[in-house]
């Protein structure tokens, strides 16, 4: 039998590792490009949802971050944030969705079938990101299980999806839709109020409308209103590194400010 010296096996698994390293960074690579291909994709159906899904995942990484959550499961709500309404890119919706005019009650089945929509656009990632179309789908679902599309209640509703709920909300409501004007932030506060244990997970409106928090939340909307939120460049359009770029600048929580790239887990 040969025998393996300390040296040349410390050798070969270090090797191992590498390799093993260097495959883990191709696929994440793999995948923020993947994500990014979906963003414009958004993008280039509907600018306007394009700008909503970056706000929306704005305030949901603020929630995420109070709500003390880790690092992995942060960018799980990032994520679901970015795709929650890519469902929306359906040759199906598009019209209703570019509607003008208060949706009649047919068009707003049609659109609540967006969460199975978007869901199926999303399984194929599944056995990299097994939270993404699951919570995608659920992010209709209400505390009280009054939602859809399953009609899932309180902690059957996964945790990204309740943030996103919210945050979803709150940017519903304090930015000019096709068929109707921005209201007050004031008046998305109490919407979440009035939809707190209902509509809502209780224990993250409590968090949301805390004074800091939703200090933190009211500067990133003043930032998203101040600055215009466009498309990649050409010059941005290579496969990325293993970050996001739909955000720039460095992260500050204290200004409620949630700008900086972030890695894949």
């Amino acid at each position: 039998m040969t025998n393996i010296g300390p040296l040349a096996l410390g050798a070969g698994l270090g090797a191992l590792l590498v390799r093993e390293r260097n495959a883990r960074l191709a696929a994440e690579r793999m995948a923020a490009a993947l994500f990014e291909t979906l963003l414009n994709a958004i993008d280039a159906n509907d600018a306007q949802t394009g700008a909503h899904v970056r706000r929306v995942a704005s305030y949901t990484l603020i929630i995420a971050d109070a709500a003390g959550l880790d690092e992995g499961t942060i960018g799980m709500c990032e994520r679901i944030a970015l795709f929650h309404d890519i469902g929306k890119v359906h040759e199906a919706l598009f019209d209703i969705i570019h509607e003008h005019e208060r949706l009649s009650p047919s068009e707003r089945r049609a659109v609540a079938t967006h969460p199975q929509r978007g869901a199926a656009v999303l399984a194929p990632l599944k056995s990299f990101y097994p939270e993404l179309a699951d919570s995608v789908m659920a992010h209709h679902e209400r505390w009280d299980g009054a939602g859809y599309p399953r009609g899932l209640r309180g902690d059957q509703i996964p945790i990204g999806a309740r943030i996103v709920a919210i945050a979803d909300t709150f940017d519903a409501i304090t930015h000019k839709r096709r068929y109707r004007t921005a209201r007050s932030a004031q008046h998305a506060a109490d919407a979440l109020a009035e939809g707190r244990g209902t509509q809502f997970d209780p224990d993250l409106i409590d968090l949301v409308l805390a004074p800091p928090v939703w200090a933190r939340i009211l500067r990133a909307h003043r930032t998203a209103h101040q600055q215009r939120v466009r498309p990649p460049g050409p010059q941005e359009t290579s496969v990325p590194d293993v970050k996001f770029r739909w955000r720039t600048k460095t992260i500050d929580p204290a200004a409620g400010t949630y700008d900086r790239v972030s890695p894949t887990p």
